[in-house]
């Protein structure tokens, strides 16, 4: 079983808003999931990505992959965590 770290898609038409998901590759965008390890909403200025470090590394060291998408959100939330710490 392949599993992925991606986006499902929550909100309503036009007002977006996203889990970040570990899912296995094969099942639908919005079906079933293994767990929910951040949240990323598109509509806030500027937008709001939160991600759960410890539940994040744990399914990357079980060899889950992260889409391209979510692999941007982890270097943006670790680029404004070293932001904010300088």
């Amino acid at each position: 079983m392949a599993v992925r770290i991606r986006l499902t898609r929550k909100g309503r038409k036009k007002h977006a808003f996203y889990r970040i998901i570990v899912a296995d590759s094969h099942s639908c965008r919005d079906g079933k999931f293994l767990d929910i390890v951040g949240t990323y909403d598109p509509m806030q200025e500027p937008a709001a990505v939160r991600i759960d470090e410890a539940k994040l590394a744990d399914w990357m060291g079980k060899g889950a992959l992260p889409s391209e998408t979510v692999k941007t959100l982890i270097d943006k939330c670790k680029a404004a965590a070293v932001q904010a710490t300088a």
